[in-house]
């Protein structure tokens, strides 16, 4: 018999893993390696000026690194995210987001390239993310 995966198995885990329950399924895998890291670093620096201060154009995005998302029964860590600032004007007071993104980047690393693709991006799609 299988037991229902919950939050809780999320909260037991060690620092040095990430866990998510993606389609019901317990998944974890390590944090970022370094250069994984940068790369998420690096994206995150280069969209910070113009969409989340508004520096030019767009503006009037969050830009998130690591954001937890609780979608429904779905609990996903994703590499970065981005949320119009109209549809979420302040960031929750929880440590996840149950709002879906307005955009969501995974950087595919051996650990987590499967998952992000084969497993995740049809979640994304399930709770219409307009873009990955």
């Amino acid at each position: 018999m299988h037991r229902k995966v919950t939050c809780e198995d999320l909260l037991g885990l060690p620092e040095n893993l990430v866990g998510e329950i993606p389609s019901g399924e317990f998944h974890t895998h390590p944090r970022p390696a370094p250069k994984h890291a940068r790369v998420e670093s690096a994206i995150d620096g280069t969209l910070w000026n113009p969409f989340d201060h508004g520096d030019g154009d767009p503006g009037g995005c969050w830009i998130l690194v690591e954001p937890e998302l609780h979608l429904g029964s779905d609990i996903l860590v994703t590499g970065l995210a981005g949320w119009r600032r109209q549809r979420m004007p302040t960031l929750p007071e929880t440590a996840w987001f149950e709002l879906a993104p307005d955009w969501v980047c995974e950087v595919l690393s051996p650990a987590t390239a499967r998952t992000d693709r084969v497993i995740k991006m049809p979640i994304y799609a399930l709770h219409q993310i307009p873009f990955l």
